[in-house]
Formats: C-alpha cells, sequence, structure tokens
C-alpha cells in the first residue's frame, strides 16, 4: 500500500500538535514525558517538531494525559487554520 504525501494543511496541523504538546511538557524531559506516555523519546521528539504529522489518536491521547492538556484542547488546536490562528492572536 502507497501512502500518500501529506499536504501542506496536514503538515501545518503537526507542527502546531507538536508546539502544543511541547509547550505542555514545559520544564519536564522528553525521556520522562514519553516514557510515562508508553512511546519511546524519539517519537516524541518527531511528534514535538513537526517530523510525524500524523500521530496515532492513542499516541496523542496519551502525550496529552502525561503533560495534563484534554483532548479538547488538542482538537481546537489542530482543527483551526492559519487564519483561525491569526484572529485568536489578534
Amino acid at each position: 500500500m502507497v501512502r500518500l504525501p501529506l499536504t501542506p494543511d496536514e503538515l501545518a496541523r503537526g507542527r502546531r500538535l507538536g508546539a502544543l504538546l511541547r509547550a505542555a511538557r514545559g520544564p519536564r524531559s522528553i525521556v520522562d514525558t514519553a516514557l510515562r506516555a508508553g512511546i519511546s523519546p524519539e517519537t516524541l521528539r518527531k511528534i514535538e517538531t513537526g517530523r510525524i504529522a500524523t500521530p496515532a489518536f492513542s499516541t496523542i491521547a496519551s502525550v496529552a494525559g502525561v503533560v495534563g492538556v484534554s483532548l479538547d484542547a488538542v482538537w481546537a488546536e489542530v482543527s483551526s487554520t492559519p487564519a483561525d490562528v491569526g484572529e485568536l492572536a489578534g
């Protein structure tokens, strides 16, 4: 099965997701956070940098739970468009 390339919107969503989780992690170590979420530190690093733009739902839910972010907040962040983000900031 061939995986289609991600669209620019999907890549942007992945970067927003990563930034949200990184900010929520705060001063916690990436190793501790990843292990508590049941994933490898490298996987978390890739999510936070946007290199894994479409992680599995269970992975997102695990990391969000560890860093204390509700799935509603995650959804609000990743479902917004760049124009929405600009409106919120302005």
